[in-house]
């Protein structure tokens, strides 16, 4: 799907008109979680974010890693359309006729045979950790309760997934934090090994740690955890919310490595901008998934599903991946690039597909280069590892990754002047 944004369907954006703006001391309203940018978007088209100011900015950031088909892309758009003036909800209760349709296309494109659907990663993580816990009940070994996870992962922001990511700084001031979770180094195959016990239940994984830097677990470690899960009767989870959905290059991350999970999480480019989420799994680990063992009230609504099934659509479109993965090749070697040209900033480029990354010298913070890159327009996040995650939508053309890098560029410039003197 490479050419100009006019051959995608997508128009030049204008300034936005007739945009109120909240009365001033408003955002002091919304609680403080966030330390937030003094900007807000109004209008969104392809690659592109327009400000209540008219200012565009090139969004390689995708909303963190949400925006796989970028901004308004005109399917999606027109399957919400669609569906908003047929039904929106009607719950759980009854048949939703638009999850019986994304689940056979999930199920047709991967490993699973039964799917739930959420709202978000999150819930996608918790409910694998339930699903695993509760088939070692079911099969007759309700001591297997605790699941192996790594240093430097991120599951999410409830209770449970802060206990499964571990980190210090998420977890402050919420103990006790949940039991049942046994985290190891990444990539330390012996502390691995140590940690298995007669209670241990699953091991949980991300193919590539986002939010941890723009890890990336290598094929044969995977190939290895799925020998080792097997070996030892335990469940095998991988946690794609941030790399699922065409953001490695393949539908889902762990192709690559040519073996597959016995659950997965999935969200963020599932409902492209839409909050969709979904467990994967196969028949046998969801096998103690019965009436009342879980639920959502909106998980899997006819919204939802209409804009996954537009996602699904798209991303699954032939010769669309193989696409995507020619540019990410542009995209990594412009990163390298980058890499030559300021030695003294950037220690490595990390990633794979379009989700990628600079790893910074330890003298250096992300934020810095996060602000810089805003003063030229450019949207990045920054990551655990030192690391500033770039990750532009799927679609973004060979030209618009050639501008991204060139503000990259720029604001790594402006980061070396500053740092200099």
């Amino acid at each position: 799907m490479s050419g100009s944004p006019a051959a995608r369907g997508v128009t030049p954006l204008a300034a936005p008109a007739n945009v109120q703006t909240p009365a001033s001391g408003a955002s002091e309203i919304v609680m403080g979680t966030y330390a937030r940018q003094d900007i807000v978007f109004a209008r969104g088209e392809g690659v592109w974010l327009t400000t209540t100011t008219g200012e565009r900015y090139l969004d390689f950031g995708s909303g963190i890693a949400v925006n796989n088909l970028g901004h308004t892309h005109p399917h999606l758009v027109a399957a919400l359309k669609g569906q908003a003036e047929t039904l929106w909800h009607t719950s759980n209760l009854y048949r939703v006729e638009g999850q019986e349709t994304v689940a056979a296309r999930l199920a047709a494109l991967t490993f699973a045979e039964r799917i739930f659907f959420c709202n978000s990663g999150a819930e996608a993580c918790e409910g694998a950790i339930k699903i695993a816990r509760r088939y070692h009940f079911v099969s007759g070994h309700p001591e297997r309760q605790r699941i192996i996870t790594f240093q430097g992962a991120f599951h999410g922001r409830t209770l449970t997934t802060l206990a499964a990511g571990g980190n210090p700084k998420y977890l402050e001031g919420f103990a006790p934090a949940a039991d049942g979770f046994d985290q190891v180094p990444f990539g330390d195959h012996e502390a691995l090994k140590a940690a298995i016990t007669p209670a241990t239940a699953a091991i949980m994984i991300e193919p590539i740690q986002g939010e941890g830097g723009v890890r990336m677990v290598p094929s044969q470690c995977l190939i290895g955890l799925r020998e080792m899960c097997d070996a030892h009767g335990l469940l095998l989870i991988f946690d794609e919310v941030q790399t699922g959905v065409g953001r490695s290059g393949k539908l889902f991350a762990h192709e690559w490595a040519g073996i597959t999970p016995d659950i997965m999480a999935v969200a963020k480019g599932l409902g492209g901008g839409f909050p969709v989420g979904a467990i994967l799994a196969t028949a046998n680990a969801a096998s103690g998934m019965t009436p009342g063992t879980h639920g959502s009230t909106f998980g899997g609504n006819p919204l939802a599903m209409a804009v996954a099934n537009a996602v699904l659509d798209v991303v699954t479109a032939p010769g669309f991946l193989e696409d995507v993965q020619h540019r990410a090749l542009r995209l990594k070697q412009g990163l390298a690039s980058l890499k030559d040209r300021f030695p003294a900033i950037v220690e490595d480029c990390r990633g794979t597909g379009f989700l990628t990354g600079l790893k910074l010298k330890a003298n250096m913070q992300p934020a810095p280069l996060v602000n810089a890159a805003r003063a030229e327009h450019l949207l990045v996040v920054g990551a655990g590892d030192n690391t500033v995650r770039v990750v532009p939508p799927l679609i973004a053309t060979e030209s618009e990754i050639a501008d991204g890098i060139d503000r990259l560029a720029r604001a790594l410039d402006h980061v070396t002047r500053s740092s200099v003197a």
